[in-house]
């Protein structure tokens, strides 16, 4: 999923330059509310490192790009949705500019793509599902699964409308829809079957950890070991 440099028009970059540097600050500022335990502040580099490392394994897409798992999912469920996206940007960064993973130029459209779509997708997928599933630990952990499934073609479908906006890439826009839609769907299997373990492992352990579990129905306000298995 990163994009390397010149693959968009220079006003498509500026423009989720905009976009990304605005989500960082509103995160900057909400993220605050999601941090009170100190507690939870470890599990921010914990989240970050993990996604790290699962970003560095890369599947060729075509064209110049490539896919990997994203984990957007993750960090949003276990974080909150403002921390997660502040956790994606700085994996990001330190890619761009330590492993030259995605260039410089298209720093923004990949925070964008990669912080802002899916944790947005994820989060509100999961925030829906836990609505409607039993008030269960295992529904936690189902629906980020299924959020992290989803948020992953979200993302390539993101891209695709970016680059038939402003591609710069002699390749015809059908291609690449099928390309990125099809291996990213696979990708997204990838990733929910990840992040539903992750999430379960840490539910199974240290259920107040998980900032997510707070918004279950039936769940107690504070995020506390009551959720029920």
């Amino acid at each position: 999923m990163h994009v390397p440099d010149g693959f968009l028009s220079v006003p498509v970059s500026i423009a989720t330059g905009v976009v990304a540097a605005g989500a960082i600050g509103l995160a900057l500022r909400n993220s605050r509310a999601e941090l009170l335990d100190d507690r939870k502040a470890p599990m921010v580099g914990i989240v970050a490192t993990v996604i790290f490392a699962t970003q560095m394994i890369n599947f060729p897409v075509g064209a110049g790009t490539s896919g990997h798992l994203l984990g957007g999912a993750l960090a949003a469920v276990l974080l909150g949705p403002w921390t997660a996206i502040l956790a994606l940007s700085a994996v990001v960064i330190v890619q761009a500019l330590l492993f030259a993973d995605g260039g410089l130029t298209a720093l923004g459209t990949n925070i964008t793509l990669m912080g802002l779509v899916t944790v947005t997708v994820s989060w509100w997928v999961f925030r829906g599902l836990i609505r409607v599933l039993p008030a269960r630990r295992w529904s936690l952990a189902v629906g980020a699964a299924i959020g992290g499934l989803l948020s992953v073609p979200a993302s390539a479908i993101a891209f695709v409308g970016l680059f038939a906006i402003g591609g710069q890439v002699a390749v015809p826009l059908g291609p690449v829809l099928t390309a990125m839609i099809g291996w990213h769907t696979l990708i997204g299997i990838g990733e929910a079957i990840i992040t539903g373990l992750i999430v379960a492992a840490v539910l199974a352990s240290r259920p107040d950890l998980v900032y997510g579990a707070q918004f279950q129905r039936s769940a107690p306000a504070a995020m506390t070991e009551a959720v029920p298995t």
